[in-house]
């Protein structure tokens, strides 16, 4: 009698335990930061039509925006650090729901570090020029002219998040791994963000690349809670 009581009760099913949605909640995190980052960067833009070709006047003008630069680089950075954070997630997401042995939570991870990466390096020449702005006459004003168009490039470059949309969205719409929507969205606005980055403007990117992660991300947060 008790040894059938056990196997009853060894046989009964087990739930297993929901996943954590943190993940997801870090791509929101990292997607609202994106935004202020980019917004962060424009701020910082040196005023053209007064400066054109003269580094000494836009070092003047960088001057007056040290705050700008500052707050630029803490959003970015914070964005770097949140984003790996999604990515990793993302890509167990991908390969728990998606046919075995595909490769599009490789390919989604790989282009969300990519991005994490250009963030990096975008903010890399902070501590060289934003902290000193302070005493403009401590740079060579060449060096801190380069130093704006760094700034305004480099951490737009989300060509990379790009690249995972499209994996999202083939994952999605090919074999239901996420949210329908999220594919139909991944697909636009992953066009959208690779278009922009093969393009010469390749910083375009970073108006839409970030605009998508957010949206998925909350795709992801509260569809999947609607799954457990």
């Amino acid at each position: 009698m008790s040894t059938h009581l056990t196997d009853a009760v060894t046989a009964q099913p087990t739930t297993p335990p929901r996943a954590s949605r943190a993940w997801a909640w870090s791509g929101v995190a990292a997607g609202v930061l994106g935004i202020a980052t980019i917004q962060a960067s424009m701020a910082t833009s040196v005023d053209w039509e007064a400066t054109a070709g003269d580094a000494e006047k836009m070092l003047a003008d960088a001057a007056t925006k040290q705050g700008a630069y500052l707050l630029f680089h803490t959003l970015a950075v914070l964005t770097m650090l949140v984003l790996p954070v999604f990515a990793a997630g993302l890509k167990r997401r991908l390969d728990q729901q998606g046919p075995a042995g595909g490769l599009h939570g490789q390919v989604a991870l790989g282009g969300l570090l990519l991005t994490a990466a250009a963030l990096l390096l975008g903010s890399g020449l902070d501590t060289q020029f934003a902290l000193g702005l302070s005493d403009p006459s401590a740079y060579v004003p060449e060096s801190a002219a380069f130093y704006t168009d760094w700034v305004a490039t480099i951490p737009w470059l989300w060509v990379g998040a790009g690249l995972s949309a499209l994996a999202v969205s083939i994952a999605s719409l090919r074999h239901g791994a996420a949210p329908r929507w999220v594919g139909v969205v991944s697909l636009v606005l992953g066009l959208l963000t690779v278009i922009a980055g093969v393009s010469p403007l390749q910083y375009m990117a970073g108006f839409v690349g970030p605009v998508w992660l957010l949206i998925a991300s909350l795709g992801f947060a509260f569809g999947d809670r609607r799954r457990g």
